[in-house]
């Protein structure tokens, strides 16, 4: 784990309440590149007891977030789709992996995969652009 990327991790997850009832942890994290993990809850699944689509894209947006803000700019997303290829259930352990594809000054895309950890079977497929302002991250209170 790069410094810089993982000091901007613990800081925006100090007030990342989502991320923090969803039990993310961090796996790795550096420059462009997260990779977390959750534990499916009881709470998370819909009326057919498969996980909420909204929670899937919540996890990988998460990643992408991490992932984005790595390089110590206020990144914030402007576009995201999300393709739902296997429906997760209670007490699966997901991994979303994030990695930039295109920087630039102003733009960066990004795709997130979203897999069982044990069986490595791809479940979601996130792609995502974020708007980069000239803020830094660790400056924000």
């Amino acid at each position: 784990m790069t410094h810089q990327a993982k000091a901007v991790y613990d800081h925006m997850m100090e007030t990342d309440y989502c991320s923090q009832w969803m039990g993310i942890t961090p796996i790795h994290i550096e420059e462009g590149h997260c990779k977390i993990q959750m534990t499916v809850k009881k709470e998370m699944l819909n009326g057919f007891g498969i996980l909420h689509g909204g929670m899937a894209y919540a996890f990988a947006d998460s990643a992408f977030a991490f992932a984005s803000n790595s390089y110590g700019r206020v990144s914030v997303s402007i576009q995201g789709s999300m393709n739902f290829s296997k429906s997760a259930k209670e007490g699966d352990i997901l991994i979303a992996e994030a990695k930039s594809l295109n920087i630039t000054h102003k733009t960066a895309d990004f795709d997130v995969l979203v897999s069982h950890k044990e069986t490595g079977e791809q479940y979601y497929f996130f792609r995502g652009t974020v708007y980069r302002s000239s803020k830094e991250v660790l400056n924000i209170k």
